[in-house]
């Protein structure tokens, strides 16, 4: 710009013009003019380069009122359709499906779900690995869905609180110490079998053994002795015949030369009782009727 002096003049009087050098020129000019005009522009350009993008992003994104593309904002919290990857760990207070499909969790590695106190320490896990499912905690527990406890787990105890315990492995269930059940049963039509390879086998009751077969025999094999044993009771066999097919007989010798022998008697009211044999029956001689 250019700024022009006016002067005035009357008729009569004449006055000389100022020279050049003491007019000035306001403005920018030059290199500084085309500097300028290529910044404004090189804005326009960045300006124009981020609201394409923006918009990109956003229908990239799939941006609506409701949400960001499958993820919805509601009342209960945030909703997620479809499948999703988490690359960081995701902290919930509740995860649930929707109620026509089930809730699938998938990785290549791992499925860690920790719980924390208030401190941030990890007081229980639950790892789902490629090889091996752990739980981590004080106490494990599943549960019906009437809330009856069927299974709990802790440092002292496991206990079943299922009705029925079934093993359907070929080589049944092996326990390293003792038992303590009220009734162990086997399935229909099939064998129950108690042994004890290289020990001893106990049954022990404060009010008695109860064993019974509705549709077969009971056999008691050991390698040594098999001894029936009651403290205050009496030991009943009720049978229509009671045989002792093994026993040894003795041959005849010396009279009054048992040989080591004993007879079984029998009293009226079924108490056995031995006596020492002879030639001939000697219960009525060693009566304990």
């Amino acid at each position: 710009m250019v700024r022009e002096q006016y002067t005035t003049t009357t008729q009569g009087t004449s006055l000389q013009r100022p020279d050049n050098e003491y007019v000035y020129k306001i403005g920018i000019y030059g290199w500084r003019k085309r500097c300028l005009y290529l910044l404004v522009l090189l804005l326009l350009i960045i300006l124009v380069v981020n609201f394409a993008l923006t918009i990109w992003v956003l229908r990239v994104m799939w941006f609506n009122p409701e949400g960001m593309g499958l993820l919805k904002v509601t009342k209960d919290g945030l909703r997620l359709e479809g499948e999703s990857e988490f690359l960081f760990p995701l902290y919930a207070k509740e995860i649930h499906s929707r109620t026509d499909s089930s809730l699938l969790l998938h990785s290549s590695q791992n499925i860690v779900v920790d719980a924390r106190d208030m401190n941030g320490n990890v007081t229980g896990r639950l790892t789902v690995g490629p090889k091996a499912v752990q739980a981590h905690g004080q106490q494990f527990e599943i549960l019906s869905n009437e809330g009856k406890m069927l299974f709990s787990a802790n440092e002292n105890e496991v206990v079943v609180g299922a009705d029925k315990l079934r093993v359907t492995g070929p080589e049944g269930a092996l326990f390293e110490h003792s038992v303590e059940t009220p009734l162990v049963k086997a399935d229909a039509f099939k064998q129950l079998r108690l042994e004890s390879p290289t020990r001893s086998l106990s049954m022990d009751a404060p009010k008695g053994v109860y064993i019974k077969a509705q549709a077969g025999n009971i056999e008691a094999t050991s390698q040594m002795d098999i001894v029936l044993h009651t403290s205050e009771g009496m030991l009943v066999l009720d049978s229509e015949t009671v045989r002792l097919p093994r026993l040894p007989q003795g041959s005849r010798g010396v009279p009054g030369n048992s040989q080591g022998l004993y007879e079984v008697c029998v009293c009226p009211d079924g108490k056995l009782y031995l006596s020492v044999a002879g030639e001939g029956s000697t219960c009525h001689e060693y009566s304990a009727c």
